[in-house]
């Protein structure tokens, strides 16, 4: 009898385990898999609107520097073998300040 109560207890424990996936509950090396994902994205991104890795370790304290350098590693490859031009930002623009229309021709933005 204790033998059957503890089978079924187990297979309880492990069913209800499984379940964490159908729930979206991430696991520790999918959210290292996503850290990992989005520093290289924040480097290439970088690299592309020609900022030194260094800016960009400044500007992102939080990413990881080692996914960081490799995303702007990688990116720096890629534009060298394809002669990408990097498309540098425009100094003291933010593109989530400026309202959509701003750089519309008769925008009230321009009309200031």
């Amino acid at each position: 009898m204790r033998q059957t109560a503890l089978i079924l207890c187990l297979l309880a424990s492990v069913s209800l385990l499984t379940g964490c996936e159908a729930l979206g509950i991430e696991t520790a090396t999918q959210i290292a898999a996503k850290k990992e994902a989005e520093g290289k994205a924040i480097g290439s991104a970088c690299r592309h609107a020609v900022r030194s890795i260094e800016s960009c370790f400044s500007a992102y304290p939080r990413a990881g520097k080692a996914a960081v350098f490799a995303g702007w590693r990688e990116m720096d490859q890629y534009m060298r073998e394809n002669s990408v031009v990097g498309m540098p930002s425009e100094p003291g623009s933010d593109a989530s300040a400026t309202p959509a229309n701003a750089n519309k021709p008769g925008s009230e933005a321009q009309k200031s």
